[in-house]
């Protein structure tokens, strides 16, 4: 059974100021999609699943089918509010997203097998892709999960606060929690948390969930009976978000699934401000630099 690359490609880029995942960073128009479906690609994916929206889905295809179509499998699945099981409806008012859960289920129909996740606009090296697919292959167990961890210090910004999913695992490389930190960034130079109005140091080489998983397609279920569970409790609040890790982390407190956390020492980058475009565009060229990726991607 093949194996799909899943990206969340759904965001509207409210603190960017744009749709990020379109932004072009590289020396020949690439945008951090170009170089993860390289990799995927590279590392042996044979199928990407975008989960987009349809006010943008015109210019999304324009965009990229151009250039990677005929070297992989791709298909689209869409993204809106309402969405939803049946019996639920939006609460009059709601416009922010359901979360990265209601992202991954709108692509139930479109995987068969097994699956790697990825934000669009997180660029993460290619020793995570291959790392994945290497579990992916070899992994018999449909409740064993991987995630692959990258250490905090490695995936900050120093134009504002980010969230970041905090791991503590095991001594076999096993996940054993996640803790959603919603405020991380630098304070005297030194990592830190806010929880209100009060801070907590961190040291920084905690493994963070930056949304790249490998999962087996069993997962699907698990997602839709949670997800209606969340709705029964919170469907009703206007900012409410179902990540599609929290399942996971709930089969594991459980004992009905295990989860790999992959050590990935490559430094994560992305695009949450726009002041951040500058380092992502001189890392990029930096990994041209090395011999790593060509200057012109698909060219």
């Amino acid at each position: 059974m093949q194996a799909t690359l899943l990206v969340l490609a759904a965001g509207m880029g409210s603190r960017y100021g744009g749709l990020k995942q379109l932004d072009e960073l590289g020396p020949n128009g690439e945008s951090i999609i170009d170089y993860s479906v390289y990799d995927a690609i590279d590392a042996g994916f044979e199928k990407v699943v975008f989960v987009i929206r349809p006010s943008f889905a015109e210019q999304f295809k324009a965009q990229y089918e151009p250039k990677f179509g005929d070297k992989i499998k791709i298909e689209y699945v869409y993204q809106e509010l309402d969405k939803l099981p049946k019996g639920y409806a939006v609460p009059e008012g709601r416009e922010k997203p359901w979360g990265t859960g209601h992202a991954m289920l709108m692509a139930k129909d479109a995987i068969q097998g097994s699956f790697a996740i990825i934000n669009a606009d997180d660029f993460y090296g290619r020793e995570a892709y291959k790392a994945a697919i290497d579990f992916l292959n070899t992994s018999s167990s449909d409740n064993e999960y991987a995630m692959v961890g990258y250490a905090l210090e490695n995936t900050l910004s120093e134009h504002g606060t980010v969230s970041r999913g905090v791991c503590e695992q095991d001594a076999n490389n096993n996940l054993k929690n996640i803790v959603e930190r919603t405020k991380i960034g630098y304070l005297d130079g030194k990592v830190v948390y806010y929880d209100g109005d009060k801070t907590t140091q961190l040291s920084g080489k905690e493994p963070v969930s930056m949304n790249f998983w490998a999962f087996k397609n069993s997962f699907f279920k698990v997602l839709e009976n949670d997800f209606e569970l969340f709705l029964k409790g919170k469907g009703k609040e206007m900012k409410s978000e179902f990540y599609f890790n929290a399942p996971a982390d709930k089969m594991i407190k459980e004992n009905r699934a295990n989860v790999k956390v992959i050590a990935c020492d490559t430094k994560w980058f992305g695009v949450t401000y726009q002041e951040d475009k500058p380092l992502v565009q001189k890392s990029i060229q930096t990994l041209i630099d090395k011999g790593q990726y060509p200057a012109n991607l698909w060219g």
